[in-house]
C-alpha cells in the first residue's frame, strides 16, 4: 500500500540494497547512477529499460521457442522466483520471436546500475536460463564471457518512449511496501486494534488527518 509504505518510510529507509541510494540520488537530483559502460537504454526515474534485438541462427528458430517454452513453465520454479529476489533489481522481462522466426527480442526494466544488472545475472539459475535462450542468436558468446557486456551493448536499441507507473519506486521499495501492508492488514484485523481506536484516550491521534489518510488507504 503506497501510503502506508510512505509513512513507514519517515521510520527507516526502505531501500535494503545499497545500490537503491545511487538511484534516490539521482531520482532527486536529476543526476545519473554511475555505470562502467554506457547504454542506450531509457530512465524514468529509478526505472532503468533494456531493449535487446538478435538475429537468430538459421534453423534455429524451433529450439529457441522450445527453450523459452521450458522457461515458461519454470517461471513459477522456486530457483527462478529465488533468483529474481536475489538480484532484487529486475520489474519485469520478456522475450519475443519475430519477422517470421529470423530474430529475437528480449526487453527489461530494472533499477541500478547497467553492468551490475549484467553481472547479477550471470551469477543466478537466471543467468544459466538466458545462455541457453541467447545461445541461439548470432554471435552471443555466453553470459558470462568478458565479451558478453560489448554483446548486449552492440544489440541493444533504446526505446522511443519509455514511462513507468511507479517511476520513484525501486524494486526494493516495492517489496517492502509489500510487507508493510501485509503487516498492516493483519493489526487491522486483530480486535485488540479496533478496541484501540474506540479507546477515548486515542482520540486525539485516531482524527488527526494523517491517521485517518492511513485509515482509508487500508480499506481502499
Amino acid at each position: 500500500m503506497r501510503a502506508i509504505a510512505l509513512h513507514a518510510q519517515a521510520l527507516g529507509d526502505p531501500r535494503t540494497d545499497p545500490r537503491q541510494e545511487d538511484l534516490a540520488m539521482a531520482a532527486t537530483t536529476g543526476g545519473t547512477p554511475s555505470a562502467h559502460h554506457e547504454h542506450p537504454g531509457r530512465m524514468d526515474g529509478v526505472c532503468n529499460e533494456f531493449t535487446v534485438f538478435t538475429k537468430i541462427k538459421p534453423g534455429e528458430a524451433d529450439a529457441l521457442r522450445a527453450d523459452l517454452a521450458a522457461m515458461a513453465d519454470a517461471a513459477n520454479d522456486k530457483d527462478v522466483h529465488a533468483a529474481v529476489r536475489q538480484i532484487g533489481t529486475l520489474h519485469d522481462a520478456r522475450h519475443v520471436i519475430f519477422d517470421n522466426d529470423t530474430r529475437f527480442m528480449f526487453a527489461s526494466v530494472f533499477d541500478g546500475s547497467w553492468d551490475t544488472y549484467i553481472d547479477d545475472f550471470a551469477k543466478t539459475v537466471v543467468g544459466e536460463r538466458f545462455d541457453k535462450v541467447f545461445s541461439h542468436s548470432e554471435g552471443f558468446p555466453g553470459v558470462k564471457d568478458p565479451g558478453a557486456k560489448d554483446w548486449f551493448l552492440a544489440h541493444q536499441e533504446p526505446a522511443g518512449v519509455f514511462v513507468s507507473a511507479y517511476p520513484d519506486l525501486t524494486v526494493q521499495q516495492i517489496y517492502k511496501d509489500q510487507r508493510v501492508d501485509e503487516a498492516f492488514q493483519e493489526v487491522l484485523d486483530t480486535p485488540e486494534f479496533r478496541t484501540a481506536l474506540e479507546n477515548p484516550a486515542n482520540a486525539e491521534l485516531v482524527a488527526t488527518p494523517a491517521f485517518q489518510k492511513l485509515l482509508e488507504e487500508a480499506s481502499a
